[in-house]
This record gives structure tokens, C-alpha cells and sequence, in this order.
């Protein structure tokens, strides 16, 4: 674990990786609302389009999704309503990432 309360696994590895995030709302008409996943966290290359299947956790909602490599804020993992629960712009969340092999 970091002093952040993240722990310091890779997401290509077997064990989730596991930090908080703040999530925020993309810019324009029906923005999706993302976590951004740190590099170090991150999956170490892209897949096809750009994405990495993965199965994400956000405050204890999993579901299987993908995640993805933006040119501004690196990658990104959307966080859709049904997950958020209530939580928007700006709130902070657990969340944890794997890479889903069985998915690539």
C-alpha cells in the first residue's frame, strides 16, 4: 500500500489493482462520468481500439468493461450510473481493475 492508500499492483497482474479516484463528468451533451486509472495501475499496452477488457469494482459494484488510453488524461475507466450509485463530478471512489484475459 502507498500513503495515497492505494496498493502497488499492476492491473496485468492476477490481483486487482486498488486505489481511489475522483471521478469526472466529460465535457459536452450526456457526458459519461470516468475514474481515471493511474499508469501505474494501468494496463501495460492497449488492445485492439485502443481498449483493455478488464472487470472493474467501484465502491464494491463490480462489472465487466474495458477500459481505454485518452490522449489528455491517459486511461480511462467509465463509471456508469447504475455503479456510481448517486456519486458524480468531483466525488471520490474505491476502485479496483483486472485485467480480463479470458475477454482479450
Amino acid at each position: 500500500m502507498t500513503k495515497t492508500g492505494a496498493d502497488t499492483s499492476r492491473t496485468d497482474h492476477a490481483e486487482p489493482a486498488t486505489f481511489p479516484a475522483s471521478l469526472f463528468r466529460w465535457s459536452g451533451a450526456g457526458g459519461w462520468v470516468f475514474a481515471v486509472v493511474p499508469d501505474e495501475y494501468a494496463p501495460s499496452s492497449a488492445g485492439p481500439f485502443g481498449r483493455v477488457p478488464v472487470v472493474a469494482t467501484v465502491d464494491g459494484r463490480t462489472w465487466p468493461t474495458s477500459v481505454w488510453r485518452d490522449r489528455r488524461h491517459g486511461w480511462l475507466l467509465a463509471v456508469p450510473a447504475r455503479i456510481r450509485a448517486g456519486k458524480d463530478d468531483g466525488d471520490v471512489v474505491r476502485v479496483s481493475v483486472a485485467v480480463d484475459h479470458a475477454r482479450m
